[in-house]
């Protein structure tokens, strides 16, 4: 028999501080190598489709395993641009989690809030651990995702202001969606009245250009870039990594490889520090003054994490529609 849980019921379950701590247990057990990662195919997809020439969408596989962890995950993810103009999100995803020890499937999972979830938790974690003081948070993107980095660094910080900035009114949403996590929440009409004098910028886009001035960072800023994951997206500019102290990542080989890093001389090793290292306490902020980036192109590690995280606070609450797939 197998569990499977629409969007509604992992929702139902769902509760971010908790779900923070097993986003952390995973970046550690990643760090140690005590994981099982295989690299992530992405592909286009669409082509032919209403005559287009060009993709639709870009579709990728994402398997792990957490070493000593009862299941093993397989996320079926996809990112569609044009779901924008649709009113649908641009990223989608569904769960297989399986059973470890025989191989027998155990739940099929509505991916998309859990993957927005799970990379929430790496912004609200980097938070928790870099940045300094109460957070003054400057946020570049006002979609779906840009609004769970929000929710999850305001779970793991003390969030007392939050800027948004798009170029669309999608601003305007966003920050009536977040008013109730911080006593002063605006949309602002420039990147660099988002950006300057908060204490932890994130970006949360699918652009191909930077987002902002790094020379508008104020000194001690914590910047946490989530969008870019190919060689073609970026968000950042050079002025920004070249004023940060010290550049985190969550997985150092492939973030190297996207528009953010690619083209700077910097090496996994030593350049890009584990952001694994961080949790682990064996990396971190040194001085108060200093401008730290964190990097994101995700993993599946985490997705392994949280889907078994809400998989059995599905059992213990006697939430999911139980069905047969095979004999």
């Amino acid at each position: 028999m197998v569990i499977t849980l629409s969007d509604d019921d992992i929702a139902s379950v769902l509760e971010i501080d908790a779900l923070l701590e097993r986003i952390a247990d995973a970046f550690r057990k990643q760090g140690s190598g005590a994981v099982e990662r295989p690299e992530r195919p992405h592909f286009p997809v669409g082509i032919g489709l209403d005559s287009s020439t060009e993709p639709l969408g870009t579709g990728l596989v994402m398997p792990a395993y957490i070493h000593g962890s009862e299941y093993y995950a397989t996320k079926l993810a996809s990112v569609h641009e044009g779901n924008a103009e649709r009113g649908r999100p641009t990223v989608n995803a569904q769960i297989a989690l399986t059973d470890a020890t025989t191989g027998r499937p155990a739940a099929f999972m509505a991916g998309t809030r859990i993957t927005n979830a799970r990379t929430g938790c790496i912004g609200g974690l980097a938070a928790r651990e870099l940045s300094t003081g109460p957070v003054t948070l400057g946020l570049i993107g006002a979609g779906t995702q840009a609004r769970w980095q929000a929710r999850a660094i305001a779970a793991a910080t003390d969030v007392q202001a939050i800027r948004v900035y798009s170029p669309s009114d999608s601003r305007f949403d966003c920050a009536s969606d977040l008013d109730a996590i911080a006593p002063t929440v605006e949309a602002v009409d420039t990147p660099a009245t988002a950006v300057t004098e908060s204490t932890v910028v994130v970006t949360a886009t699918t652009s191909t250009q930077p987002v902002f001035s790094g020379e508008t960072l104020s000194s001690g800023t914590l910047v946490i870039a989530i969008g870019a994951y190919t060689s073609e997206m970026r968000e950042i500019d050079t002025a920004t990594v070249e004023r940060s102290t010290q550049v985190f990542a969550d997985v150092p080989e492939e973030v190297a490889t996207i528009g953010d890093i690619r083209g700077l001389d910097l090496t996994p090793t030593p350049d890009l520090v584990p952001f694994a290292s961080v949790l682990s306490g064996d990396a971190g902020r040194e001085n108060t003054d200093d401008i730290l980036l964190v990097e994101s192109v995700g993993s599946a590690v985490l997705d392994a994490a949280a889907a078994t995280y809400l998989y059995e606070a599905a059992i213990e609450n006697d939430v999911g529609t139980t069905v047969l797939l095979s004999a």
